[in-house]
Formats: structure tokens, C-alpha cells, sequence
């Protein structure tokens, strides 16, 4: 890109470009999906409201106050992104690293239009602009929670203590029971071992949780399926963050509750999802539009519905197969199991064991059995990355060193 073919685009809107960039930084067909691109689409707006004036203190202008057209490319230099800087700086509550991880998608879209030509330099990256960010602490936002082994047995424990209790009560019905109430605690049991099952695989198989639920912003991380677990062999193909599909292990602890709630569950098929949703919402215009296709009339959709106590059951019934639990979804069950457990949680950004944590939690013990190596290869990341994000754990046992060589020295 010459000199003049840039000078040629700094007359155009800063906003005009977003469209484009996103799309570049999306995933999945036309790259419209992915988390990067919903979080830089949200911070770049942002910045655009910022640079026209609406966004800050109440005497910040923006950066083209005296004119009445959008800004534009040259209007930035790097005192705009200095001022920004200190705009995210501010005293708003943010840690320094939310901080930066803001300033980084403004960053990264700067670093874009140079290479697209519509500036002649990443005026972002230059020492003057980041000058007024704070110092980084170097920790990622919500990524230092770990599941302690304590946690772990006591949220595996009462899940599994409510899971039986909701089986035995279904399957403990005499002969005779009204079908609705029959269905009722069929639903329960499989709720109650849905429940099971997903805290058993974020606790033990340290998979990420959008390896195995739907992510709406991702079209290919639509849940993991039944034909996808081999219970058996003891692994299951995740759709990995490296953007390509791998083996997970599934490791002891997690293959009976898996075992039991697909027995329990019985899907029509295996490209079921291992997580279905139980939103009532959902369910109801699954089996409503399902049943339409078939050509069942909005009375006979009403009488099959009424039939069974609840959407899923009959969705089982007549294989009309539901989306995956979502990734917030997730969280939320974890959030609810860990309210009504008695596991003690003391973080300062959760207040119940988040899926991360559980993640995080067996990375800590097969660092400590094992070595880094071998938990990179489990957690699917570099051993350069978990030497990094597991230092604490060597650090520890150097002290540990330290402390018996002084021991044993003779003073």
C-alpha cells in the first residue's frame, strides 16, 4: 500500500470499517461467529462513542468537536489512543488487566487498518499511547479459579447423592402410577443425572466448557454428541480451541455417571446432545415446529403435548432432537449445584465453582503428579503455556528445596 492509497482512505469514517474487520476476526462461515468477535465488536463501539464525544467525563469534546461530520482516520494520531488510554485508566473499577484487555481489541483493529491501508502507522502500539495504562499484572480476567480437591469431592458428592435420590424415586414408582406423574419424575431423574454428568466431565476431563456446549456465537461448537462419546475407549471428539476437532480423555470418574444417564436418557439417536437443553421455551416450539413439519395440526400438536408431563419427554418420544445446553447455560447449572451444595467458595470474581476452575483445578493435579509435559498434552496447550499458567506449582517446589537445603546446611 503506497503512501498516496493511504492518504486516500484516512478520510473515511472509523466506524465504516468495523464491519469488515469483524468479519476477518469472526469464526465459522462468513465469519460471523466466535467470542473475539462479539467482545472486540462491543469494546469497538464503544471507542467510537468515545471518539465522537458521547462516552467520558462531561468535558471530553471528542476528538472532532468542532466539526459535524463522523471522525475519521485523520483525525487519529497517537494522542487520540493516548487519551483513550487514560479514558480506560480512569477511576471506573476497572482491574488493570480488564484494562488492557480492552485497549488490546482497539489495538488489534489499528494493527488491522494499517495493513488494510487506512492508516500509515499502529499509532496504538507506540510508547506515548500506552504511557497512562496501568502496570499488567500479567493474570488473565476470571482465569485463576481452581476447583481444590476438597471442592471437587464435595460438588461430585452431592451431585451424585441427588442424582440417585431422583432415580431411585423414579424408578421406586409402584405399578399403576398416572403416566403425567410417572413422566414427572422421569424428568427429574434425567435432569438430576444430566446435571451429574456435566459436573463430573468439568471436573475430571478439563476439557473447556465450549468443547462440549453450544456457543451461540460460534455455529461449529453446537455440543457434543452421543455418536462422539466412546464410553468405552474412554474418550470423546471435542471441537478443540485450536479450531480443529481431537480426542478428549474421559477418564474413570466420569464414565459411570456418563453410562448412567444415557441409559436413563435412552435418546432415539445417537446425534443427540450428550447436554440438551431443558429450557421450557425451547423445548416448546422444538416439538411444536417438529411436530407442524410432520404435518400435525395445532389440535394434535396440543393433545401430544398434553400426553407428557414436560416438552422433553416428548421430544424423546418422538425424536425431535433439541439444541445443546449453551455455554451460559452451563454456568448457570454449575451456579445452581454449587448453591445447593455445601461447598465453600471463596473468590473474589465467583461465588460458585465455574467451569474454568474445574479446567484449572486438574491441571494442578497432573502437574503435580505428573510434570508439565504431560498435563499439556491433557489440556491440549503448549508446555511452555502451562509452565506459565501453573508457575506457582515450581515455584512451591523449589522453595521446598531451598528450605531442606538449608536444613542440611551447617551453620
Amino acid at each position: 500500500m503506497t503512501g498516496r492509497d493511504v492518504g486516500a482512505r484516512e478520510d473515511r469514517p472509523l466506524a465504516a470499517t468495523f464491519d469488515r474487520y469483524l468479519q476477518d476476526k469472526g469464526k465459522g462461515r462468513g465469519g460471523d461467529g466466535g467470542n473475539y468477535r462479539r467482545n472486540a465488536a462491543r469494546e469497538l463501539e464503544r471507542f467510537a462513542d468515545w471518539v465522537r464525544g458521547e462516552r467520558g467525563p462531561d468535558d471530553w469534546p471528542g476528538i472532532a468537536p468542532e466539526t459535524d461530520r463522523e471522525p475519521t482516520f485523520a483525525d487519529l494520531d497517537e494522542r487520540v489512543f493516548r487519551e483513550y488510554a487514560r479514558h480506560l485508566a480512569g477511576d471506573r473499577g476497572l482491574k488493570s488487566n480488564t484494562v488492557h484487555t480492552y485497549y488490546a481489541y482497539v489495538s488489534a483493529w489499528c494493527g488491522w487498518c494499517v495493513n488494510e491501508g487506512y492508516l500509515s502507522a499502529h499509532r496504538a502500539q507506540r510508547a506515548s499511547a500506552t504511557a497512562p495504562l496501568p502496570a499488567d499484572d500479567g493474570r488473565k480476567p476470571g482465569d485463576q479459579q481452581a476447583w481444590t480437591p476438597e471442592q471437587r469431592h464435595a460438588l461430585t458428592r452431592h451431585v451424585d447423592a441427588v442424582a440417585r435420590d431422583a432415580v431411585e424415586e423414579f424408578t421406586g414408582l409402584p405399578e399403576g402410577t398416572d403416566p403425567l406423574d410417572r413422566g414427572r419424575a422421569r424428568y427429574r431423574a434425567i435432569r438430576a443425572t444430566r446435571d451429574r454428568a456435566l459436573v463430573f466431565v468439568v471436573a475430571y476431563t478439563a476439557v473447556r466448557i465450549g468443547e462440549v456446549l453450544r456457543d451461540p456465537d460460534d455455529p461449529r461448537r453446537r455440543g457434543v454428541r452421543w455418536n462422539e462419546v466412546d464410553v468405552d475407549a474412554g474418550s470423546m471428539e471435542v471441537y478443540r480451541k485450536k479450531q480443529q476437532w481431537d480426542a478428549a480423555s474421559l477418564p474413570d470418574p466420569v464414565i459411570g455417571p456418563l453410562r448412567r444417564y444415557r441409559k436413563l436418557l435412552d435418546p432415539p439417536s445417537d446425534r443427540w446432545p450428550v447436554f440438551p437443553t431443558f429450557d421450557q421455551r425451547t423445548l416448546g416450539t422444538v416439538v411444536t415446529d417438529g411436530l407442524a413439519d410432520r404435518g400435525r395440526t395445532p389440535d394434535e400438536i396440543a393433545d401430544r403435548r398434553a400426553e407428557h408431563a414436560r416438552d422433553l419427554l416428548l421430544a424423546l418420544d418422538a425424536d425431535l432432537r433439541p439444541p445443546s445446553l449453551t455455554t451460559d447455560g452451563g454456568r448457570r447449572v454449575l451456579q445452581r449445584v454449587t448453591e445447593a451444595s455445601d461447598v465453600t467458595v471463596d473468590h473474589p470474581k465467583h461465588d460458585y465453582l465455574a467451569p474454568h476452575g474445574g479446567r484449572r483445578g486438574m491441571g494442578e493435579v497432573l502437574v503435580r503428579a505428573f510434570g508439565y509435559t504431560v498435563a499439556a498434552r491433557y489440556l491440549d496447550n503448549s508446555e511452555e503455556m502451562v509452565r506459565d499458567r501453573y508457575s506457582h506449582i515450581e515455584a512451591g517446589e523449589l522453595g521446598d528445596v531451598a528450605t531442606e537445603a538449608l536444613d542440611e546446611v551447617d551453620f
